[in-house]
């Protein structure tokens, strides 16, 4: 989750062991200045502080300003990561969300789902299944052989029942491990989605286009309704050249291109 300026300055700073008297006698910044860089009504802080700070604890300036999120290593050499260009290109393009990402690759149970995920690809697990399953079917040939039993004798059934699919069992695995680590990050963002407005823009174009549904409206009235109900104003009180200007100005306008909410984030 996105911390804000004052959280990532005061994180540190408990990190640390400080209080703010240490911290200034430490950094020679005063301590009003560095306690109101903490707190809630944080306006601005100078660049010589910033840098001042940057450097007492070893991080980037852009992580104190949340530009990155990259604290402990701000200086990692992209080969050291051994990415592929494929994994490159895909973080850098923005189709997927990265914070998220780094969340779920650091996620306590994240290495055994990889290694889990790496039985299953290798099929490393394959031979072990197999052996059971032969255990199991030749205990079955010999029920049957020595006893003759039906084919709805219960121990027989239990037997067959026994016979493991060593694909459905190795991603039932998987699952079970995505499930978990999937659960956990949810519940670290259930108050994100506080932060997300309730009237979404689909919702208000949706609402907008109901509203201006009849014989003789059409889509590009639809269109600058919903741009009056963005901007909390009556399309219907507009003048016509009001109206005309609108349109002219809601050309320009990315709400229509892009209507899907974004994630909300706790700053």
């Amino acid at each position: 989750m996105e911390l804000s300026i004052q959280e990532r300055l005061k994180d540190l700073r408990v990190e640390r062991g400080l209080t703010l008297e240490q911290l200034a006698e430490q950094t020679h910044l005063s301590k009003s200045a560095l306690g109101s860089y903490e707190a809630e009504d944080f306006k601005d802080i100078s660049h010589y502080a910033l840098i001042k700070l940057a450097k007492f604890y070893g991080v980037t300036s852009d992580y104190l300003l949340g530009l990155s999120e990259t604290k402990n290593h701000p200086n990692a050499d992209l080969a050291d990561l051994r990415l592929s260009d494929d994994m490159i290109e895909l973080l850098k393009s923005g189709r997927v969300d990265n914070s998220l990402l780094c969340e779920l690759a650091a996620h306590p149970d994240f290495p055994r789902l990889m290694a889990d995920l790496e039985i299953y690809v290798n099929g490393v697990a394959v031979k072990q299944v197999q052996t059971v399953n032969a255990i199991v079917d030749t205990m079955s040939a010999t029920i049957m052989k020595q006893y003759n039993p039906g084919l709805t004798d219960p121990q027989l059934r239990q037997l067959v029942a026994a016979h493991i699919d060593d694909d459905s069992f190795c991603r039932y695995v998987i699952q079970q491990d995505i499930n978990s680590i999937a659960l956990d990050l949810r519940e670290a963002h259930r108050d994100d989605f506080f932060s997300v407005p309730e009237d979404t823009p689909l919702k208000g174009l949706l609402q907008a286009a109901d509203e201006v549904a009849r014989e003789d409206s059409d889509p590009e009235q639809a269109s600058l309704a919903f741009i009056c109900k963005r901007l909390r104003l009556n399309y219907k009180k507009l003048s016509e050249e009001e109206k005309k200007w609108l349109k002219k100005i809601s050309e320009k306008s990315d709400l229509l291109k892009n209507p899907n909410p974004q994630r909300g984030k706790r700053g």
